[in-house]
């Protein structure tokens, strides 16, 4: 086997990594191969401080990648050139020695308070006093009985009160997919209307949520109980399928992409990650505080919290023109 070989075989067996990922990894390193000229056997000579550093120039004038794509291609090669290391094909990684190209700070994009509300005017659900529930932008109803608080509903009724639901928890908590996808029954504390979160490095944090989102998670989980026809326990999933299935990434994905492609406002990017920005700007433009944002979202430092102000100029010259008081006499000099 070459050295290739032999690296993609580690990183498919024993670090575990995708039958995607592997393939990504492959045509990297199948590309740099080509570009030095050399066959698969003798690609460990050509893993120079000098060639990576000419190959860093190829990709970036000739082949023409963004600094970001660049330094995925980068990292590829240094996991590899680690892994010759490790076998005593290499004595050092050149890649650690070569510089990186910076790369731009990408802006977080985030919906507009407007475009959110109109969503939610469109997918609500109300219980009526006849004990009928049903979704403002459909004639459909779900009955409730009199003898019993069980929700009667159809499996596509059933998508569209969880589609409604993923999106409710998504915006009104600020969590991350892999968050949402690990919440628990037990993670909702109707008492106190807070939602216990494990994020990142299993840390645990409570976030607190309104009203009405605790009455439509309560809502939910009677649907779904209705729709299995059994009672679930407190550590199943908060969120599954009509055939009772946790939710898994993709399925969110394509949940969020379909329910907010619904209004027309939201141009670009539909994804949970926007959701959270977008909470997280509109939490910083009503006042609140950086450090209670980071809370919330569970980031690790106050650094990760800081990209969202720049949202915020616009409301900061609002208030500089508003409370300097240079701005208010006019600026003129002498005043």
């Amino acid at each position: 086997m070459t050295p290739i070989d032999k690296y993609l075989t580690y990183i498919r067996t024993e670090r575990r990594y995708s039958p995607r990922t592997t393939e990504i990894y492959a045509d990297v390193i199948e590309r740099f191969r080509v570009w030095s000229g050399v066959s698969a056997d003798d690609i460990p000579g050509a893993l120079t401080l000098g060639d990576i550093r000419d190959y860093q120039v190829h990709l970036s004038e000739k082949e023409k990648l963004e600094a970001r794509t660049i330094n995925q291609h980068l990292s590829v090669l240094s996991s590899f050139c680690s892994y010759l290391v490790r076998y005593g094909v290499l004595e050092s990684n050149p890649v650690k020695q070569a510089g990186r190209p910076k790369v731009p700070r990408r802006l977080p994009s985030f919906y507009r308070e407007s475009s959110m509300e109109e969503y939610f005017d469109r997918t609500g659900w109300v219980v009526d006093p006849s004990t009928s529930l049903r979704m403002t932008n459909s004639d459909t109803s779900l009955r409730m009985t009199n003898s019993d608080t069980s929700l009667r509903m159809t499996k596509s009724q059933y998508r569209d009160l969880l589609s409604r639901v993923v999106i409710s928890l998504l915006f009104g908590t600020g969590i991350r997919r892999s968050e949402l996808i690990g919440l628990q029954i037990k993670s909702m504390d109707f008492g106190r209307n807070v939602l216990h979160v494990h994020g990142k490095g299993n840390k645990m944090r409570e976030i607190p949520i309104i009203s009405s989102l605790s009455q439509e998670l309560l809502l939910y989980l009677q649907a779904t109980e209705s729709l299995l026809g059994r009672a679930r326990a407190a550590e199943e999933p908060l969120l599954v399928t009509e055939k009772g299935r946790a939710l898994y990434p993709m399925a969110v994905e394509r949940i969020v992409a379909a329910e907010l492609g619904k209004v027309e406002s939201i141009a670009g990017r539909k994804s949970p990650h926007v959701l959270r920005h977008t909470l997280a700007t509109e939490l910083l433009e009503k006042g609140a505080d950086l450090n209670s944002i980071k809370e919330m979202l569970g980031h690790s430092s106050l650094a990760a919290t800081q990209v969202y102000t720049h949202n915020t100029i616009g409301q900061l010259k609002n208030i500089y023109n508003n409370a300097h008081p240079r701005a208010q006499r006019g600026g003129k000099n002498g005043d």
